[in-house]
């Protein structure tokens, strides 16, 4: 059989070619595709020299082989399917006897590549809300679908390659063995890796993971006979205790943050691997709002790398949208957001509250794009309505007036003076 395939890419044709020599009769040529490990064979193709007539064993109404030659077969628009060995039989007459066959085989391994077919970036546990006052983690996820083998991803940030820490994830197995484990297995995000300013910042939290106290003097003269540890002797000089402020320390704002890195690999049924890979860094929302982050992929059945991206914003400028227009006593009112005066992402969390008391429902607040409001009184003509839409990187509230005309189906002989009032309604911003 002829020498080693290179791989093919999905759609491509292949000819697979059978040669032998022989100074015999030639009786059949036949050609098997192997499945489950050899043990199943599958003919796909036959060649019968007594009658010189050709069958084809595909079930596949389009007859995807087509014979070039007595030891040639053609398969045209390859699939992942067609990836795997295929053996060639051939049949030749016995010189001695005339009727006994002797058969020899042969196989080759035909490689099938499929480029991605779809990538996406998306922010991980989002919707969320913004912190105005403690740092936070912030992951992406870039999921590449359809690759055979497995494609190599990566990040950017604003074109340039980002250089990252990398680390393996833990499995669901080893998350639910405890949480000090997985604790120990996250990212430590910290902002230099230097080794002596690493153990100098660990050194400060004692083994409950919570601030220790600082001295002045050396471990020799911290600890007397018979103390413990983390108690100073009577002779040492005490730092008094500072407690540190709710408030976002500026220091955490670094402008050269660390990037962790990590990848899965998730076979699938097809013989393609979706691969989801994870950037993790401590947000800084203002050095990270409108930075462009891209996803590239690369793999040997593409001339050049796939790419998504997307730009990390704030949400700016609700626009929110309420109907009925002119709503009446017994109205079933919706207030939606029904979009933003800038492309946001993440996908914003929005909360919907009443300034100066309650729901409709008796709730505080509601979540969700629409605030629904079922069965309006007139006791909330003039009642207002804020609409607050964040993520982690900025948070911005809008107000919406609510007027309630009177319904008058519902009218007993009284006239209500707000039947003139004007059919708008008010809105309020403030970011």
């Amino acid at each position: 059989i002829q020498a080693p395939l290179p791989p093919v890419v999905v759609g491509e044709t292949v000819t697979l070619k059978c040669n032998f020599k022989t100074d015999g009769r030639l009786r059949e040529i036949v050609w098997y595709r192997v499945t489950d490990g050899g043990t199943i064979k599958q003919k796909i193709f036959t060649y019968d020299a007594m009658f010189n007539t050709n069958y084809s064993h595909m079930e596949d109404y389009r007859r995807r082989e087509d014979l070039v030659y007595q030891s040639t077969v053609r398969l045209p628009e390859v699939r992942i399917s067609d990836n795997g060995p295929y053996e060639c039989h051939v049949g030749i007459y016995d010189r001695a006897t005339r009727e006994k066959v002797v058969l020899a085989s042969g196989n080759v391994f035909l490689t099938v590549m499929s480029p991605p077919n779809n990538i996406s970036v998306l922010a991980e546990n989002t919707p969320a809300p913004f912190s105005r006052y403690q740092a936070q983690n912030f992951t992406l996820v870039c999921t590449a679908k359809g690759g055979k083998p497995a494609p190599s991803v990566y990040f950017k940030r604003d074109g340039e390659l980002i250089e990252v820490i990398s680390y393996t994830e833990p499995s669901t197995s080893e998350r639910a063995a405890g949480s000090a484990g997985w604790r120990g297995a996250r990212p430590l995000i910290s902002r230099d890796l230097d080794e002596t300013k690493l153990q100098r910042s660990l050194s400060l939290l004692d083994p409950e993971g919570r601030s220790a106290r600082l001295y002045t003097e050396s471990p020799q003269r911290v600890h007397t006979q018979g103390q413990q540890a983390y108690e100073p002797s009577p002779a040492t000089e005490v730092i008094p205790e500072t407690v540190v402020s709710r408030e976002f320390p500026r220091w955490v704002h670094s402008t050269d943050p660390l990037y962790y890195f990590s990848h899965t690999q998730i076979p699938q049924s097809d013989g393609s691997v979706v691969v989801q890979a994870r950037l993790t860094w401590t947000l800084n929302p203002q050095l990270d709002n409108d930075a462009l982050f891209s996803c590239e992929v690369k793999h040997p059945a593409l001339s050049m790398p796939m790419q998504t991206e997307v730009t990390l914003a704030a949400p700016k400028g609700p626009k929110l949208f309420m109907t009925p227009t002119r709503a009446k006593v017994g109205d079933t009112v919706r207030i939606s957001v029904q979009g933003f005066q800038n492309e946001v992402f993440p996908e914003p969390l929005f909360t919907w509250t009443r300034v100066g008391g309650r729901l409709l429902d008796g709730s505080a607040e509601r979540e969700g794009r629409e605030l629904i409001l079922e069965r309006v009184p007139a006791e909330l003509n003039g009642s207002m309505y804020r609409c607050t839409a964040q993520n982690p990187l900025g948070s911005t509230d809008t107000h919406t007036r609510l007027i309630v005309f009177e319904n008058p189906s519902m009218m007993k002989n009284t006239q209500n003076p707000n039947s003139n009032i004007s059919t708008m309604y008010e809105m309020i911003f403030h970011v």
